[in-house]
Formats: structure tokens, C-alpha cells, sequence
């Protein structure tokens, strides 16, 4: 989340759809971190796949939203 809200305020589209892939690459980061997690038994597997379901989520809905940011018309404040 931080990710995206600090790619919006840089009022650039093209900033924004950059800081949409980093977020995209943090949840992969996430997603990592948990196979260690469960490895080290520090989460249950249904807590595991409960997580992972989550993060599944989060990046279908930023790669869904991503394409849209590439293409608006819409330059962003910076450019007004």
C-alpha cells in the first residue's frame, strides 16, 4: 500500500504505473517470506494458505488496474 500511495503523489501516470509494479513485486516479496514462514513453522499451513489466498488477491487486483493506469488519457496534475 505504501508503494501505490507514494507513486500517486508523484502527480505522473507513468510514475504511478511504476510504483503499481513495485507494489505488484512486494506482494511476490510477501508471498516468499511466508514459504520461510511456514517452513520455520511461525504460521499454521491453513493460516498459510489463508495468507497466500490473500496475496493472490491483492496482485490479480494491481495487475487488473495496472493496464488502465498505462493507458488514460489523463497525465496527471503534474502536468497541468
Amino acid at each position: 500500500m505504501s508503494n501505490i500511495a507514494e507513486g500517486f503523489e508523484r502527480d505522473s501516470v507513468a510514475e504511478f504505473a511504476k510504483f503499481l509494479s513495485y507494489a505488484k513485486g512486494s506482494v511476490g516479496e510477501v508471498q516468499s517470506q511466508l514459504y520461510v514462514a511456514l517452513d520455520q513453522e511461525y504460521v499454521t499451513l491453513e493460516r498459510f494458505k489463508e495468507v497466500q489466498a490473500q496475496a493472490d488477491t491483492t496482485k490479480r487486483l494491481i495487475g487488473g488496474f495496472m493496464p488502465y493506469w498505462k493507458h488514460t488519457p489523463f497525465k496527471g496534475n503534474r502536468y497541468h
